[in-house]
């Protein structure tokens, strides 16, 4: 399986080291990591797809034990509150985070265990606001330095695409479920992945 296929849900972001404990958002910058100490590593400036591809990304690699979520928030969206909410107090029947600030914090498009295993899996470590190269650089190494190993033995969770009715485990389905009564075409949008960098 190639990196590629490894974070099928797509979005705005930097390969590194598929072995790497550490994930990191970077909110509404664009921030430089190390490519062989931080996994996975970009941007997300909305309170409800981008979560989704964030949460969804990470459950495909159970290296990745720590989310590092940084730079400044995207003003009305509040993407870092609703990540940092969603870790602490999960989701509401209707997909609402709990005590999200945001404009629209729903994440429709994940099931319960798909939360619940974000929960456990990573313990999150917020950094919101911060942008200084050298205190992220010394985060990155103080959480790799602490590395749990693999979660649940090094089985990852795969997060299908939900078709209307709900999310679910497993491979790409046809449509995508957006706030319960509006229906989007096929989840074709990739971003721009590019392997390492910075």
């Amino acid at each position: 399986m190639g990196l590629e296929d490894m974070y099928s849900w797509g979005g705005e972001f930097q390969l590194g080291n598929p072995d790497s404990c550490i994930a990191v958002v970077t909110l509404s910058d664009e921030l430089a990591f190390d490519k062989e100490k931080v996994a996975i590593w970009g941007s997300d400036k909305t309170e409800n797809l981008g979560i989704e591809k964030v949460v969804a990304n990470i459950l495909s690699n159970p290296n990745i034990r720590y989310l590092l979520v940084c730079g400044h928030e995207v003003r009305g969206h509040r993407a870092g509150d609703t990540i940092v909410a969603l870790h602490q107090n999960g989701m509401d029947d209707n997909s609402k985070v709990i005590g999200a600030k945001g404009a629209v914090p729903y994440v429709e498009n994940l099931p319960q265990e798909a939360v619940e295993r974000f929960q456990q899996q990573v313990e999150l470590v917020d950094m919101i606001d911060e942008v200084d190269a050298a205190m992220l650089a010394a985060k990155v190494d103080e959480l790799a330095g602490s590395n749990p190993g693999p979660f649940d033995g090094g089985t990852p969770m795969h997060v299908e695409v939900a078709q209307k009715g709900g999310a679910g485990m497993g491979g790409a389905t046809g449509a995508m479920n957006l706030h319960k009564d509006l229906i989007m075409d096929e989840y074709l949008e990739t971003g721009s992945r590019e392997e390492g960098g910075g």
